[in-house]
């Protein structure tokens, strides 16, 4: 059931950590297409230590960042659990040297900063014996047009019985993650797309949640059966119908992969970030801890730049509304939630006034958020007896620029607003 903290919640972290750190290869994906073979990727276990993980110094990084939730990867597709399920035994507390429950202590931690806690789950299973037991409904009639994958089609005649005893076991699992570990703010799943949604029972499975878990918010990858949707990786140039999120890596991968150097910059996540609140969504950034769990330290310093950047502008950010729609100013913005405040977000140094097109509204004040600064600023142009406004300039001169970008704070006398008509011919001129 979609919640207001989430609404106003506009930065999580994703954490993809999982045996697949050991080697540095790609998250289950890797041997579902053959870069490694299934039995060297699960030998990865053998690796799995956790030594160095610190939940604690975790939740600190990410309310650091300016974070209010963070996501978890409680099991992705290779099916490693990283919780004591009672399921099956494949998890880290039975199969890898960390030997614990590594759910917990995140949870507490997350809690203990007041972070809203989200746990990533796969619906599929690839390593799970009754997973690649049937096939979906709209791939059974065209077998011989698709290229099959062991993971996920049957080697055979399809076994219903055994796909039942999967739903069973995939049930179990669920039921231990909103159980055990206290109230879940938000269930990330994935993996949805290899049954139906008949098949998943997911209609009788969102059920069953809203009962034994309603303030628990749902990702959408139950068939679009849960909350929000979930873009990833590119920001939408069009925002998606109703709540939600932008998921996306600080460099290409998920997961832990040393040789992944091509890490986005401080600036760039910034300007992510800004244009993703200002289109009214949520943005959803990934890091992928070490196999002792540490977090890198390329990671580590842009969660710490986009913290710094936050603070300060935190007005700007929560708990805003998307801003004006495109063509009234050239960069993201965000309103207040009575749409009585514009937020500008001006990216590098400005060297000549900046234009807002299309406010009929009085301006009371123009400011720099994070300093105070007064700005200057007239209207140019228009016809206000036919309710037609001038153009909006404002002064920012390049002193009172941040590095990086300047959130500019418009007051408005009532709720913005905007002129969005093609303009017209002026028949009595004042």
């Amino acid at each position: 059931m979609m919640q207001d903290w989430f609404l106003e919640a506009k930065l999580g972290i994703f954490v993809h950590w999982g045996i697949y750190a050991v080697r540095g290869v790609g998250e289950s994906w890797s041997f579902y297409h053959d870069s490694i073979s299934y039995e060297d990727y699960m030998a990865q276990c053998e690796g799995f230590t956790a030594a160095n993980y610190d939940p604690k110094a975790w939740a600190e990084l990410f309310k650091e960042a300016g974070a209010k939730y963070a996501v978890l990867t409680t099991k992705h597709h290779d099916g490693v659990a990283l919780w004591d399920t009672k399921a099956n035994d494949l998890s880290v507390i039975h199969r890898t040297p960390a030997g614990r429950d590594l759910i917990t202590p995140y949870v507490e931690a997350l809690r203990d900063q007041d972070l809203r806690v989200g746990l990533y789950y796969s619906h599929l299973d690839w390593s799970h014996p009754d997973y690649a037991t049937i096939w979906r409904t709209d791939e059974r009639e065209k077998q011989d047009q698709i290229q099959k994958n062991r993971f996920t089609h049957p080697a055979g005649a399809e076994d219903p019985a055994a796909w039942e005893r999967f739903l069973q076991f995939h049930r179990a699992q669920m039921e231990e993650l909103i159980t055990e570990f206290g109230s879940i703010d938000l269930l990330w799943f994935d993996g949805d797309w290899e049954r139906d949604v008949e098949q998943w029972k997911f209609r009788e499975f969102r059920s069953w949640l809203d009962q034994e878990s309603p303030q628990t918010v749902l990702n959408s990858r139950m068939w679009g059966l849960g909350d929000y949707a979930t873009p990833e990786q590119g920001i939408p140039v069009v925002p998606p119908q109703g709540p939600w999120e932008f998921c996306v890596t600080m460099n290409r991968s998920w997961g832990y992969q040393p040789q992944d150097t091509e890490y986005k910059s401080v600036e760039q996540l910034i300007w992510m970030f800004a244009e993703t609140i200002g289109l009214g969504g949520n943005m959803l950034l990934d890091i992928g801890p070490k196999e002792d769990g540490t977090i890198p330290e390329e990671e580590v310093e842009r969660l710490k730049g986009l913290g710094a950047w936050i603070k300060g502008n935190e007005e700007a950010i929560y708990p805003t509304i998307g801003g004006l729609s495109r063509g009234h100013f050239y960069g993201p913005s965000t309103l207040s939630k009575d749409r009585e405040t514009i937020y500008l977000f001006q990216f590098g140094q400005s060297k000549a006034p900046i234009p807002v097109k299309g406010i009929r509204n009085k301006i009371k004040n123009i400011s720099v958020l994070k300093t105070g600064q007064n700005l200057t600023h007239q209207k140019i142009g228009g016809a206000p007896w036919f309710n037609i406004p001038g153009l909006l300039w404002i002064d920012l001169p390049q002193e009172y620029c941040d590095p990086v970008a300047t959130v500019v704070k418009i007051e408005l006398e009532g709720p913005v607003d905007l002129y969005r008509e093609a303009g017209q011919v002026i028949t009595d001129n004042q």
